[in-house]
């Protein structure tokens, strides 16, 4: 289980910053599924934890989501990217977290099911945090380098965070991406 020593020891040993000051000061952290290795799975085998205080309660939320894409094309670099994402749409369509600062990612051109960390790029990418459908199976083309929830009903209860967040903090939030297997679950 996913606590927030664990959360705080391991940002702390990867060297990234753990938000904690007042209510709602969010800490958004993909873990990518480390079991998978290198291989294109196509699944929502992912998960992403939000970890902030209310009322200087810790408060942990995690969800399903999808840090790789379905075709094999752009996948993030794990690191930290402050002030990476804001409230905007999503392809015109509806509120998400959109790409406001650069990333790094991964560019794979042979597409063999493999995923090639030889070619790095760094920009913006329009690598958002989205959803996919009611309750995807397969990721597909839902995300071609976003980060994307599994359910939409997740989806919905993440963005009602995130505006909430917003309010306290500004439309700027952080998104930190590790593996799974650099987790200090003890």
């Amino acid at each position: 289980m996913i606590t927030i020593a664990v959360l705080k020891a391991t940002m702390a040993k990867l060297g990234h910053k753990f938000f904690e000051d007042g209510d709602y000061n969010v800490n958004i952290i993909g873990i990518r599924n480390s079991a998978t290795g290198q291989r294109v799975t196509n699944q929502f085998d992912d998960k992403i934890v939000v970890a902030y205080k209310e009322k200087d309660n810790w408060m942990i939320s995690e969800w399903a989501i999808t840090t790789d894409n379905g075709a094999g094309t752009a996948r993030v670099k794990a690191g930290q990217y402050r002030g990476s994402h804001a409230i905007g749409l999503h392809q015109g369509k509806y509120e998400a977290l959109k790409q406001c600062g650069p990333l790094t990612v991964y560019r794979d051109d042979i597409k063999d099911g493999i995923y090639n960390e030889q070619n790095t790029q760094t920009g913006i990418f329009g690598i958002n945090i989205h959803k996919a459908g009611i309750d995807s199976a397969l990721v597909n083309n839902w995300s071609e380098g976003c980060q994307v929830f599994k359910r939409t009903q997740d989806f919905n209860k993440f963005m009602i965070l995130m505006k909430k967040a917003a309010a306290y903090h500004g439309n700027r939030f952080s998104y930190t991406l590790i593996d799974s297997k650099d987790l200090l679950i003890k």
